[in-house]
């Protein structure tokens, strides 16, 4: 057999070489990275289809399923949020970000966001799902967006950033207050937004849902 990296090539070139078939056959090799050149490929040929999303969502290497989540942030089926409590930090904020990317979203998805800008332990995880709340702008999210001016500082200049999406006098009050924090980026981010010359109720707030 062919090394790793030369079937990681030919995988890759297959997506430029229009050649599907070749492609797909390594959807299946045992080395992650390959399946991963497989998936791009298929995705660049505009041939890959929902089970081989699915399959990918399931594979046993997280790198695979993180590759498997950006294809759902471009279009493809596949749900994200059955990769919210995964255990690999790096897929749950693959998964976050996947969701506020896409060009609609479901109520579904909002109460597995929200257990993640509140509870995961990885501060990454946290940050993507706050940007993701901001991403949807729906006002369910907007409580815990809040709460994340209390979080590390990347995490709050990430919730100033997601409040953009909201209005209404907390929303007002907690960018005043922001301006004062104690990290520089988080003030840069405040007065950016209160620049805008926002007025409370500007900004309309309701669902995203398709």
């Amino acid at each position: 057999m062919a090394s790793a990296a030369a079937r990681r090539r030919r995988a890759i070139l297959a997506g430029h070489g229009v050649d599907p078939d070749a492609a797909r056959e390594l959807l299946t090799d045992p080395e992650p990275s390959v399946r991963v050149a497989a998936l791009g490929a298929l995705e660049r040929l505009g041939t890959l289809t929902e089970s081989e999303v699915s399959a990918a969502l399931v594979d046993h290497s997280p790198a695979v399923r993180r590759r498997g989540l950006e294809t759902t942030a471009t279009g493809h089926d596949g749900d994200p949020t059955s990769l919210l409590d995964d255990e690999d930090p790096l897929v749950v904020e693959a998964a976050c970000w996947a969701l506020g990317e896409r060009a609609e979203t479901n109520a579904r998805d909002l109460p597995g966001l929200i257990a993640v800008a509140s509870e995961h332990e990885d501060s990454l995880c946290r940050e993507a799902a706050v940007a993701a709340l901001g991403a949807i702008g729906h006002f369910d999210g907007l409580a815990v967006v809040l709460e994340a001016l209390d979080d590390r500082p990347p995490v709050r200049r990430r919730a100033v950033l997601a409040l953009a999406a909201f209005s209404g006098p907390d929303v007002e009050t907690a960018l005043q207050r922001a301006l004062t924090d104690r990290d520089w980026q988080v003030r840069q981010a405040a007065e950016d937004l209160v620049g805008e010359g926002r007025e409370p109720g500007d900004r309309p707030v309701g669902p995203r849902f398709g």
